[in-house]
């Protein structure tokens, strides 16, 4: 289904509406959408579709996830936190996960970024090298 141009400015003016210094509020999101299926003006799902979509991109931005070889210490998950929430800003969800296959090293994921410190990864590069 092709959005118009009108239902995309709207629903981009909600999202908006949504946010409180920068970051999306749950309670706003859910009162704008049951707002909008209410008055159910014209066009209301394109609306609302593009609405989620702008919603959901906004969650993968604010979700950060740490990959590591083994569990990390409480002062490295803070400093690695610290670091995140300075790059990223405020109101990013992180969660450290353990996962062997990095072998040593940090892979952290940030929405669609990808910050790749491992050494899995290392020797992958080096094996296109050769």
């Amino acid at each position: 289904m092709k959005i118009t141009r009108q239902a995309r400015t709207d629903a981009k003016a909600l999202f908006r509406a949504c946010r409180n210094q920068g970051i999306l509020e749950e309670s706003r999101v859910r009162d704008v959408v049951n707002r909008v299926l209410a008055g159910k003006p014209r066009g209301y799902m394109a609306v609302l579709q593009h609405f989620q979509r702008l919603v959901k991109l906004d969650l993968a931005r604010r979700t950060a996830v740490v990959e590591s070889a083994t569990v990390l210490s409480q002062p490295f998950q803070a400093q690695v936190s610290a670091n995140l929430g300075a790059r990223h800003g405020a109101g990013l969800q992180i969660s450290f996960r353990v996962a062997p296959e990095v072998i040593g090293g940090l892979r952290v994921r940030v929405g669609s970024h990808i910050y790749e410190g491992t050494v899995a990864g290392r020797l992958a590069a080096l094996a296109e090298q050769f």
